[in-house]
């Protein structure tokens, strides 16, 4: 009978052990330009619509933002008009800045309207909201089948007693306002020709794949904790 040898399994024993000084020394030949960082730090500024830190950014640093910064103003008035359930004002605000934002996005303009469906029905203005409905909605779901069983689920909330807690009660929630907002806010920027999404988020994400990729191959000082971006011996 042979022996029966235990010892680490190959998936571990094949990896490479990177010791933190070595591993420290090799983030430290990585150069980065501070220029480059800087205007990460401002797109994601710009992008999310925090005017302020913006400016004081730009005087800070010399980072000039590549759109107005008064755009930015504008921009966030039409997100919080939706966040707020204003969405006639939204509407109204959208074509101020650009009246081709909801011309040549339909899609955008019938999800302002079921928004404003929403916000008829969370007020008990059902006569209304059911003229609403069937006069500007209805026309809309004819044309497109998606739109149409959007209509039907929006439409549904009006059957139930206790609306919140229907198995469409989802569409009064918050992030319902929210996903309405976010909507417009990349519709938005994309007519001003900037990126709808910050770069920053992205390269996270790639990190976190990068190190995924990495486990199975070595055994390194990674990062656990993105908030503060501190190396942590990973566990053999």
């Amino acid at each position: 009978m042979g022996r029966i040898q235990i010892g680490i399994p190959l998936s571990l024993s094949t990896r490479k052990f990177i010791a933190r000084d070595e591993w420290e020394r090799k983030l430290k030949e990585v150069k980065i330009r501070k220029e480059d960082m800087n205007r990460l730090i401002m797109n994601f500024l710009v992008t999310e619509g925090y005017v302020d830190a913006a400016e004081k950014f730009r005087l800070e640093s010399g980072t000039e933002p590549d759109i107005d910064l008064a755009t930015i103003t504008d921009r966030m008035a039409v997100k919080m008009a939706v966040q707020s359930g204003n969405v006639q004002d939204a509407i109204e605000k959208i074509n101020d800045l650009n009246p081709e934002i909801l011309d040549t996005n339909p899609e955008l303009y019938f999800h302002l309207q079921q928004q404003k469906l929403i916000e008829l029905i969370r007020t008990g203005k059902i006569e209304e909201a059911l003229e609403f409905a069937q006069d500007e909605l209805a026309p809309r779901g004819e044309e497109n089948p998606a739109f149409l069983e959007e209509i039907e689920k929006t439409v549904a909330l009006l059957a139930f007693d206790d609306v919140k807690n229907s198995p469409y009660g989802g569409l009064l929630d918050m992030s319902q306002r929210m996903k309405t907002a976010s909507e417009v806010n990349a519709a938005i920027l994309t007519s001003q020709s900037h990126e709808k999404d910050p770069k920053l988020p992205s390269l996270l994400k790639m990190l976190i794949w990068a190190q995924n990729q990495l486990d199975e191959k070595a055994v390194y000082p990674r990062i656990n904790d993105l908030s503060t971006a501190k190396l942590e011996d990973s566990a053999v």
